[in-house]
Parts: structure tokens; sequence; C-alpha cells
């Protein structure tokens, strides 16, 4: 008696991430990268073969096992829509199969954009988008273009493009590199052979106490210690990590996000907003254009270890991308944070923009602030302006 229940935090999501590009430009080679550089995260994969015959899936079976979705003889983006598509994604992410990130590896000739538009049309609680990531042959990539003008446009809606097959490109691919940082919009370029990329540009690894994601703040402060990314199959990304015990203002956070430059592919972790919201943080999550939060009752103070959350109220966030300036993005967040004891009314407006609306919380899982008074706002992107 007289004590408040613990509030339940929200089951984590699962993000999903649209693996496409033309045929042959490495796809499924990456996607087996993957899953052998997993650091520990179970990987589900929807696998789309255009043929009848579905090698692609013969290929990565071996390695999931029953994670897998095989859908062949067919474009994923005209073979189904996106309640069909929600029953894979279900079937993947039940508790049971303990997957951490769903990978669709999409059919060469598929139009990433129908993809995009399905998966923000999903109605699943526990399912996020993770970024699309559209793979390029450099060997191939001027006969490929010519060939297929849409391929620009594809690339203008990436959220990260692995310039693959540098080995085989003549000039070690540089012309390649720049000509798709041209025609991307924001998106961070990273290059590659043999689809080796590092997992952590797509997903979480090492799952731990305090997660941003399955990212745990230990491992990322004993990765910056012991050298960073020497150890890696590439350094062409930065990350960095920021901790505030001040509360940040909203309105000051947002010209952040809404300025982020070009490469920073991934914002994730926590913010407190201090009075602006004082019964929960948020968890955002951020990934190429794309830009959600999920408020999260605050623990009360002594929760202890193991419980999933600290009980000083902090915000913690990593930043992950190409070419980054960490400096300068670390001074830009120092400038987000106030000191101001008091919210104003209208402070809020432009972070519940980003939150997802009532219909789509589980009502167990706390209480959040009022929602935005223009509905039409609370759902993030609009899909119909993607591209």
């Amino acid at each position: 008696m007289g004590q408040s229940p613990t509030p339940r935090v929200p089951a984590p999501q699962i993000p999903v991430v649209i693996l496409a590009g033309f045929l042959g430009s490495g796809k499924t080679t990456l996607l087996n990268h993957l899953l052998h550089r997993s650091g520990g995260s179970r990987i589900g994969a929807i696998v789309n073969d255009f043929g009848a015959i579905e090698i692609d899936a013969m290929a990565v079976a071996g390695a999931l096992g029953d994670s897998t979705v095989s859908l062949g003889n067919g474009c994923l983006c005209c073979a189904v829509d996106p309640g069909e598509l929600d029953v894979y994604l279900a079937r993947l992410a039940r508790p049971e199969t303990g997957v951490d990130v769903i990978v669709i590896e999409a059919s060469g000739l598929a139009e990433p954009q129908e993809l995009v538009r399905m998966l923000l049309a999903s109605e699943l609680r526990g399912i996020v988008y993770g970024g699309l990531v559209e793979v390029v042959d450099a060997a191939e990539f001027d006969g490929t273009r010519a060939r297929h003008p849409e391929i620009d446009r594809h690339l203008a809606l990436a959220d990260l493009v692995v310039v693959n097959k540098l080995d085989r490109a003549p000039d070690g691919g540089e012309r390649v590199l720049d000509l798709v940082g041209s025609l991307t919009d924001r998106a961070a370029v990273v290059p590659a052979t043999y689809g080796r990329v590092d997992p952590e540009f797509l997903f979480d690894c090492r799952p731990a106490e305090e997660r941003v994601g399955q990212l745990s703040f230990d491992d990322l402060h004993d990765h910056a210690r012991t050298g960073g990314h020497a150890d890696h199959l590439h350094s062409a990304y930065d990350s960095l990590s920021f901790v505030s015990d001040v509360p940040l203002d909203p309105r000051r956070l947002m010209r952040f996000l809404d300025s982020r430059p070009e490469g920073l592919y991934r914002i994730k972790g926590y913010v407190d907003f201090g009075p602006y919201d004082p019964r929960n943080r948020y968890l955002v999550h951020a990934v190429g254009r794309f830009l959600r939060f999920y408020p999260e009752p605050w623990r009360p103070t002594g929760a202890g270890p193991g419980t999933g959350t600290s009980a000083e109220r902090l915000t913690q966030l990593v930043l992950i991308g190409s070419g980054i300036d960490a400096p300068a993005l670390t001074k830009e967040l120092q400038e987000c944070a106030s000191h101001a004891p008091h919210a104003d009314e209208h402070g809020m407006w432009g972070v519940l923009r980003y939150v997802q609306g009532p219909q789509e919380q589980d009502p167990d899982e706390g209480e959040e602030p009022d929602q935005d008074p223009d509905p039409d706002d609370g759902e993030g992107p609009d899909p119909d302006s993607v591209g």
C-alpha cells in the first residue's frame, strides 16, 4: 500500500533493414557476411529471388535455419501487399525466435521505394524501419546506370550506400565513390570488397545491460579505450557517444536533428527533456532521414542493475556515420542542453510529431505525454513523400 507500481519498460523494437541493389551487386554476399559477423545478435531474413529457383535463399538458409522466409518467383514489391509482409515479419519477430534484427534482401529488380512504403505501413507494434541499404557494383556501375537510369532515384532514396567490388574497379573505385556520393541525399557511402561492411552500421551487436537497441554503452566506452576501429574490416565510418546530465531543450534538439549532416547514418539512444516531460525519457531512433521517438517511463530512484535502465536521469546518445565531424556534432549537442526550470507550453510539439500515435501503444507500457494536436504529424515521414 502507498507504493506506486513499477512501470513496465516497452518491449524492444526490432529494426527491419531493406537490402537492395541491382542484379549481381553483391547483396547475398553482404548478407552472408553479416550472418557470420553479427557479434551475437540473431538475424532473421526475408530473401526474395526473382526466379522460380531460390538460389539466394539457399545460399543463406544454412546460416539462418528457421529464421528465414523465402519468397521466390517474383519481386516482393509486386508479389505481396503490406498486410502479407506483416505476416512474414510477425513470423520472424515471434519472441521464441530471439531475433534482434530482420534483413529483407530484395530481388535485384525490386523497386526500393515500394518496399519502404510497405514497411512504413506495417501495423506490427514491435517493428521499426531500420533503413534502406543500396548495394552498388563499382566495376559495373557505369554500364548498369546507362541501362537503368532509375538507379539514380534508388540512390537518392537510400540511407546507406555500400559501394562493393572496389577491388575490380579502375583507380580503386575513387571516381565511382565520388559519383555515388553526388547522387545520394545525405546518405552515408561506405566502400567495400566482398560485401565486407561492419555490421554495426546496420544493427547493434553484443547485447548487454544498458542498451541502445542491442549495443551497450559499456561496449562503446570499451571500444573507445581500446583504439576504436582498428580491428574492424574497414575504417570508413566514425561513431561518437554523447552523455549529458543536463536535460536537453526539445526545440534545440529538433533543430539539430532537422539539420543533421550528410553521412550521419544512425542516431540512437535516450533523451531527458527535463521539465518538458518529467515522467518519461525518450528513446530516439533515426536512420538516414527516418526519425521516431518512443516515450518510456523513468524508473523510480534507486532502481538497481538489471532493471534495463539507470536510476540517474541522463541523456545518452550514439551517432554513427561516414565522414562526420565528431567534435562539431558533440558541440552542437552540448548546445542543446538547458538548465531552464520550467517548460513552455508548446516546446514538445516538434518531438511529438515523431511519437507513435496512441493506437500503436501498449496501454500497459506506461502513460504518454499529450499527443501533438495535429494527428497527421504523429507518424514520422509520410510514405508518399519517400524518394
